[in-house]
């Protein structure tokens, strides 16, 4: 179960399972160079943010299996086939969450629902802070992205600036930085200077102390292995980065690695029902 977490700061796991673009046709009055939009159905506006390296595929499953909503799927440019465009070099996080916001307003969409995994939670929490959301769902990714190998922000920064410049400034780390993309389902066609922009700047974000701050319902589903004592851990470690929003909703979903949606897609669709209903 921690093994699949690890790829945030140089691992390759948090790659895994991880689909293709859909294909249908981009949004016409929107063009961006951080990022495509695809729309698919009709009803309810939701905002569909996936996680590192990753497409709008891993979220085929929801949207044919919850009807009766106009689905926004966001494909990060440099991700899963997108050339990289204005994301290869500089900040990534920022302009991303930036860009997310202003396709919201050119498209009319008013405090939309917004459901992120992993680096997307990080972007779908930032949508809520800056007032662009209505509700935030996050899968599998705590308020620092440190965390999520144990670290902390002030602590694992140093060390992810190191893995940039290995994974982007050696002739060796790009080597095995598009090794391990190409072994990794979904990762293929991902861009390595966008994949160690996002581990730099996921290692440096910390939002916990900004939840007071979100005012809007917050929703945060998890994954928990088989193991009883390991899923007690990760609970406790949840709940405690997620304490600062009082009112958060916390549920644990497993057995299960990182992508919820795929390992138990009955389960993830039925908590999406709720969050989306309430």
């Amino acid at each position: 179960m921690i093994d699949r977490r690890t790829w945030i700061l140089g691992g390759g796991a948090m790659l895994a399972g991880w689909g293709a673009w859909g294909g249908a046709a981009q949004v016409a009055a929107f063009a961006s160079r951080r990022i495509a939009v695809e729309v698919r159905g009709s009803g309810r506006d939701v905002l569909l943010i996936p996680g590192l390296a990753s497409g709008p595929g891993i979220w085929n499953g929801v949207v044919s299996a919850l009807p009766g909503y106009r689905w926004h799927l966001v494909h990060v440019r440099g991700f899963a086939g997108l050339a990289a465009d204005a994301n290869a070099d500089g900040p990534l996080l920022g302009p991303l969450a930036d860009e997310i916001a202003r396709y919201m307003r050119t498209q009319g969409l008013t405090r939309p629902a917004v459901i992120g995994h992993s680096m997307g939670g990080t972007l779908a929490m930032m949508q809520g802070l800056q007032g662009a959301s209505g509700r935030v769902m996050v899968v599998d990714m705590l308020p620092a992205g440190a965390a999520m190998v144990g670290g902390t922000a002030g602590g694992m920064g140093f060390l992810a600036d190191q893995l940039g410049q290995y994974f982007t400034g050696t002739k060796a780390g790009r080597a095995y930085l598009a090794r391990i993309l190409a072994q990794t389902p979904g990762a293929r066609g991902s861009d390595p200077d966008v994949i160690a922009n996002a581990l730099r700047d996921l290692a440096h974000v910390d939002l916990g102390p900004q939840l007071p701050r979100l005012s809007v319902p917050l929703e945060v589903v998890y994954a928990v292995g088989e193991d009883e004592t390991l899923a007690k851990e990760i609970g406790t470690r949840f709940r405690a980065a997620y304490a600062p929003k009082t009112d958060a909703r916390l549920v644990p979903i497993g057995p299960s690695g990182h992508m919820v949606m795929a390992d138990q897609p009955a389960r993830f669709q039925a908590a999406l029902r709720r969050f989306l209903t309430r």
